[in-house]
């Protein structure tokens, strides 16, 4: 099962179903404004573009349904906003213990981080030290980061997020990759 927390359009969600349909693929965000066209097109028939194994969640990572729990193969975070953000970036350990609580035993987590100054999201800008930090507190929380550097022009363009384009990531501004483990 994949979890894809703060999905945006959740455009990534439905390619992930579609890529792997023998797993359930689960799209979560706060907002249900941001899922709503692509949940209307996962549950048309089959034939008609609907994808049976695509469910999407209007829900806060920190109230999960704890039905969830344990059961993610893989959770990706695509240019979170909001309280997502400040939850993975600040970080906020209700937030960390929540995201840990998804991922199965060996399971992975995948994010595409970008903050700069400017930005009003009550985050402190990423850089090198900052994510670091982050690394760091992360662990602390059961979420061993294996891995924490810029990322790509390419890592960003084939992550499918349209916050990700809005922001300008890579581009205007640093993106960065964190990987990290269930411990």
């Amino acid at each position: 099962m994949t979890i894809d927390l703060g999905t945006g359009d959740g455009r990534a969600v439905l390619a992930a179903a579609r890529a792997r349909p023998d797993r359930l693929a689960i799209g979560v965000d706060a907002c249900a404004a941001a899922m709503a066209a692509v949940s209307r097109r996962a549950a048309a028939r089959p034939e008609r573009g609907g994808c049976p194994n695509a469910l999407f969640v209007v829900a806060a990572v920190e109230a999960m349904p704890p039905e969830r729990a344990g059961l993610a193969a893989l959770v990706p975070v695509r240019f979170p906003w909001g309280s997502l953000l400040r939850g993975l970036a600040a970080p906020e350990p209700a937030t960390l213990c929540a995201v840990r609580g998804l991922l199965a035993p060996g399971a992975g987590l995948e994010v595409l981080l970008s903050v700069v100054a400017g930005d009003r999201a009550g985050v402190a800008p990423l850089d090198g030290p900052a994510i670091d930090a982050l690394a760091a507190a992360w662990a602390d929380h059961g979420l061993p980061v294996s891995e924490a550097r810029p990322a790509t022009l390419a890592e960003l363009a084939a992550s499918g997020s349209s916050w990700g384009r809005r922001l300008g990531a890579g581009g205007r501004r640093p993106g960065w990759v964190l990987r990290a483990g269930s411990g």
